[in-house]
């Protein structure tokens, strides 16, 4: 897609916004492909692929230090991008957005840097009990080397964070609350604004993982005043490999860099070392330049559809869909908090989550089984994980009627015969 056709759509259409996504005009096991499985990754529109083909055709070279036209058109769309994604989540300027591998190395950014610098013997972490094992991990080890300890905010059965619970938690001794704002194993949208707040009330940080929510709901990090807020490009329409941590300048200025190379640093010798002003403090060496540019051109795209007619959509199919399934003899839903966006998460009597997941994949329905990296919630509930289908503005209702249909012919197979 060119820039030119980059324009607002004034109302949401699915069938249209399919047209730029190549990858879902084709066949699986002579199937027409229904692709449900967005909360793991999302599909790429037309003009993020091009933008990739684009960078490695035209303007392959590296940024910032280049003294020739290559170098400078790579730097400027480098650099254009990170104004794209601090626009789009509205941060208070560019150099508060620093990019990583993705949502797991911005967490372990924090971790390390945040928490080797400010953590102490005695120190707590609260992590919420449905968290991805990426806001778990990172925190575990840190604790584990500074003497703090990491405990879980309570979730109820229905994937509704504590909130109660977490109050009685908080006192001095907590100097971090890390909470994903939209569950990836049971889609439940948390109440961030509030944990945010909470957080602050004693003097804590707060981490918003929002690898879940870019895709779904428009983020606002200053109405949020989250601490730090991270996600990756490639469950945004982007590619793989580029992540988003977003922190607060006057944090990252405080925090130590988290590796070492080039980039980084301002002068190096053997008797010391200074290092780069944001954000390059935290980017040692040669980044995914093209991969940021994508992540740009997934920005742009983002902000060409209409997101409010597309969050209708989601919801819709999120309704639908449950219409069906508790409709459906021998389907229990996991998950069914009040607020959710994207997920449908379920198991089916008599079988395994595996098998179900095979069957529909035979029959041209790609979804996600087992725990979900969220095994801690899985083991609350006493399952040893679910069938996951996560919709996106380009999934129709047509595509949740053969999920059903599937469904049915896998029950037969594996219950009824």
């Amino acid at each position: 897609m060119s820039e030119a056709a980059l324009v607002t759509r004034t109302a949401f259409d699915a069938e249209q916004v399919r047209k730029d996504f190549p990858i879902l005009h084709q066949e699986v096991h002579g199937k027409p492909l229904v692709y449900l499985d967005n909360a793991a990754t999302t599909q790429k529109p037309e003009a993020v692929i091009q933008a990739i083909v684009d960078y490695y055709r035209n303007d392959n070279s590296n940024v910032h230090r280049g003294a020739h036209a290559l170098a400078e058109r790579a730097t400027e769309k480098f650099e254009n991008a990170r104004v794209k994604v601090a626009q789009l989540i509205n941060a208070a300027e560019p150099r508060e957005i620093i990019w990583t591998r993705g949502t797991s190395e911005s967490i372990n950014l924090v971790a390390a840097s945040w928490g080797r610098s400010q953590l102490k013997a005695g120190d707590r972490i609260l992590v919420s009990a449905m968290e991805h094992h990426s806001n778990i991990v990172p925190w575990q080890m840190i604790a584990e080397q500074m003497g703090a300890r990491v405990e879980a905010i309570p979730v109820g059965s229905d994937g509704t964070l504590d909130l109660s619970a977490l109050r009685e938690m908080l006192d001095d001794s907590v100097r971090m609350i890390a909470c994903g704002h939209v569950s990836n194993a049971l889609g439940s949208v948390n109440p961030v604004e509030e944990i945010v707040q909470l957080a602050h009330s004693v003097g804590a940080l707060c981490l918003i993982d929002g690898a879940q929510a870019m895709s779904h709901l428009r983020v606002d990090v200053q109405a949020l005043d989250c601490d730090f807020y991270v996600f990756s490009a490639h469950k945004m329409f982007g590619p793989t490999g580029v992540g988003v941590l977003y922190g607060k300048a006057a944090i990252l200025e405080a925090m130590p860099p988290y590796q070492g190379g080039g980039e980084m640093i301002e002068t190096v010798s053997f008797s010391g070392t200074t290092y780069n002003q944001l954000p390059y403090k935290f980017e040692a060496g040669t980044p995914d330049i093209a991969g940021v540019i994508a992540l740009g051109a997934a920005v742009d795209y983002l902000q060409s559809i209409d997101r409010e007619g597309a969050e209708r959509h989601e919801q819709d199919l999120l309704e639908y869909a449950e219409a069906k399934a508790r409709a459906m003899p021998g389907i229990t839903l996991v998950g069914t908090a009040a607020r959710r966006t994207g997920v449908l998460s379920f198991l089916m009597e008599g079988t395994h989550p595996s098998d179900v997941g095979m069957l529909l994949d035979q029959q041209g329905v790609a979804v996600r089984t087992g725990n979900h990296c969220a095994q801690p919630i899985m083991d609350q509930l006493g399952i040893p994980g679910t069938v996951r289908a996560s919709f996106c503005f380009y999934n129709t209702r047509a595509d949740i009627d053969r999920l059903f249909e599937a469904l049915i012919k896998a029950k037969q197979f594996l219950v009824e015969e």
